[in-house]
């Protein structure tokens, strides 16, 4: 191998993390990749010798590229709070799904919800890199302060304005990923049964859902609060002719992958805490639809399951 080849072969064994980090800052799979092909080609520029320890470069690059990214769509504005759901994550509903390349398995590690992805959207770049990379990441403060041009002490504090505004804003999931699925298919019966009251036992009072349909075809919907989130989820009897809801690990969580005639329209992710239902994020955009990647939920295990 050449020593080109070479510096290839390592960067690809570092490239499922850095993509995780990458999508945990944008929200957004092609941003997140393209963030992990711009660490690539400086990497390929530079005297790799002079590198001691790759991970943590290629994660400052990386890192670097997201908060310049995050920068230019504050200045723009051209996405306020809530405007679209991120991009979501789709797997095999099997909590470990042997079938799974390593960096759909960074994608969906520690249960990284659409819900807190939201909450993600409203911190301010420095913030969100900070608590990006500490909290999810653990990379050290030392580490994280170059990036943001602060001190570590400053960093630090950063990350911890964030915690406050995430705690505050995000449900935390429960950890059991069979009774999450228990709790959402109590949901969908009586969704299905138009049973009011038994919608009401499974959502959190505060529930919120979120609906995103593209800008062309009526933009986000967000509904608060039980009896109204109750109230739409009736409507849910009424399902296209043909219709097929398939189960599935929506960024690491309970969600359903919802086709018509063999045609993806919507994918569902449901955030089940303190065993109800405390947020649903649901992404019906036809042009995002078609550009996600499902092949992992075409994937067999090798036992044939």
């Amino acid at each position: 191998m050449t020593p080109h080849d070479l510096l290839a072969d390592r960067f690809e064994g570092h490239r499922p993390r850095l993509k995780a980090v990458a999508y945990r800052m944008l929200g957004s799979l092609t941003e997140a990749e393209d963030a992990v092909q711009e660490a690539w080609l400086r990497l390929a520029r530079s005297d790799s010798g002079d590198i001691a320890d790759l991970g943590a470069w290629l994660t400052t690059v990386v890192s670097r590229v997201c908060l310049d990214v995050l920068r230019v769509r504050k200045a723009l504005r051209e996405e306020p709070l809530e405007a679209r759901l991120p991009d979501p994550v789709v797997g095999r509903a099997e909590a470990a799904d042997p079938a799974a390349g390593p960096e759909q398995e960074a994608l969906l590690a520690d249960s990284v919800g659409l819900a807190l992805l939201v909450v993600l959207e409203s911190l301010s770049p420095a913030e969100r890199l900070a608590f990006v990379l500490h909290d999810m990441f653990g990379l050290p403060f030392e580490q994280i302060a170059p990036i943001v041009e602060r001190t570590p002490v400053a960093a630090k504090k950063l990350a911890s304005r964030a915690r406050q505004r995430v705690r505050g804003a995000a449900p935390t999931p429960d950890p059991d990923l069979a009774g999450q699925r228990r709790v959402v298919e109590a949901f969908l019966a009586a969704a299905r049964e138009g049973d009011f009251g038994a919608l009401l036992a499974v959502l959190d009072p505060d529930v919120v859902l979120r609906a995103d349909r593209g800008l062309l075809t009526g933009g986000m919907k967000v509904v608060r609060g039980a009896a109204d989130v109750a109230g739409q989820a009736v409507a849910f009897r009424r399902s296209p002719i043909g219709a097929v809801a398939r189960p599935a690990l929506v960024n690491g969580l309970a969600g359903l992958v919802n086709t018509v005639e063999g045609r993806l329209y919507s994918v569902m992710s449901f955030t089940v805490s303190d065993g109800r239902i405390a947020a649903i994020d649901i992404l019906a955009d036809p042009d995002r639809l078609a550009a996600l990647d499902l092949t992992p939920l075409e994937r067999r295990s090798p036992d044939g399951d």
